[in-house]
């Protein structure tokens, strides 16, 4: 088990949140603390970098969906960047990509 760590920065698109390790029911916590805690204003981006994540279950799901649901609250885009292959096909099996913007990279 890789113990989930998440660094929060800011871009000239807006608030970023580093995610890495295991994103699971457990550590899903952590994304919620660190999302109370930025920024987010209409018209930017909230960018969530998870190139170093290693694990994402139905906990760590639903904190990406609450991590949506506080962007668009905002007015602000949403973007998953560097989604390990692994996550990106459990968001596409269960409905969730088309929700987030994805990119290859922050």
């Amino acid at each position: 088990m890789n113990t989930l760590t998440v660094a929060t920065k800011t871009s000239s698109e807006g608030a970023v949140l580093v995610v890495a390790g295991d994103l699971d029911f457990a550590s899903a916590p952590l994304v919620r603390e660190a999302l109370e805690g930025v920024q987010v204003t209409a018209g930017q981006s909230l960018v969530l970098d998870l190139g170093g994540m290693t694990f994402c279950d139905s906990g760590g799901l639903t904190a990406l969906v609450a991590a949506r649901h506080q962007a668009v609250e905002a007015g602000a885009e949403i973007v998953l960047a560097a989604v390990p292959e692994h996550t990106r096909r459990i968001l596409k099996l269960v409905g969730l990509e088309s929700l987030f913007v994805l990119r290859p990279q922050a």
